[in-house]
């Protein structure tokens, strides 16, 4: 028991580490796409990516997108996020329930007031029809990002799942959201840039909030032992 500890204390700090560097890494990804992309107008590598798809896409593939596309809708999402609390708070894990609401919410927010902000406008002749709204980041990127990864979460939380289906859920999880964004780009929806800044923006967001919430969660269990 005793070695299994100093091994958890080792480990910590290069998790913190890891961290640390994908943090900063997302961010200057992000910036470097808000600067070039959006302030700069570098379109080069979206055209790029267009051509690339109107070329290579077939009926069947855009038919498959559209049915792909809409797991990364809120039209999905709002409920498989209402079934998650709601097996939460039924199993009385209130943790769960916090964090999921917090970080789904919060990353919402965060989606929509950068869209306001950076008021990029859509692709020209998109195959979707009756999209609304702008386009940096995606949402449907950022939203299925986030979902997955609270999904990836608590699935390494339960202890019960043997490691082999955790490795093969875990496949499936981290391909969701890369599937779901990929759809936006064939459908003419978003631009590549889009996709991958709202990548870039959920990996930060989830490692912001999730520092946040232990450190508050930390404060307020060390007030709650003072009091004691």
């Amino acid at each position: 028991m005793e070695k299994k500890n100093i091994n958890l204390l080792k480990l910590a700090p290069l998790e913190l580490l890891v961290a640390a560097v994908l943090f900063i890494a997302s961010i200057f990804a992000f910036s470097f796409i808000v600067h070039e992309a959006l302030f700069e107008r570098e379109d080069e590598f979206d055209l790029k990516v267009i051509h690339y798809f109107t070329a290579h896409s077939s009926p069947s593939l855009i038919t498959w997108m559209e049915r792909v596309t809409f797991f990364g809708s809120s039209t999905f999402l709002l409920p498989a996020y209402l079934v998650l609390i709601g097996f939460y708070l039924f199993k009385k894990n209130y943790r769960y329930v916090s964090d999921i609401a917090v970080i789904g919410i919060s990353s919402t927010a965060i989606m929509f007031a950068l869209k306001k902000i950076f008021h990029r406008h859509r692709p020209d002749m998109p195959i979707l029809k009756g999209i609304a709204g702008y386009s940096f980041p995606s949402g449907h990127s950022l939203s299925s990002f986030i979902f997955a990864t609270i999904l990836l979460y608590l699935l390494w939380q339960e202890s019960r799942l043997p490691k082999g289906w955790k490795s093969i859920l875990t496949v499936i999880v981290v391909l969701y959201p890369i599937i779901v964004g990929l759809s936006r780009i064939i459908l003419n929806v978003h631009y590549a840039t889009d996709v991958i800044g709202g990548f870039c923006l959920g990996t930060a967001w989830v490692i912001a909030i999730f520092f946040l919430m232990k450190k508050i969660r930390q404060r307020f269990d060390a007030n709650r032992h003072e009091t004691v």
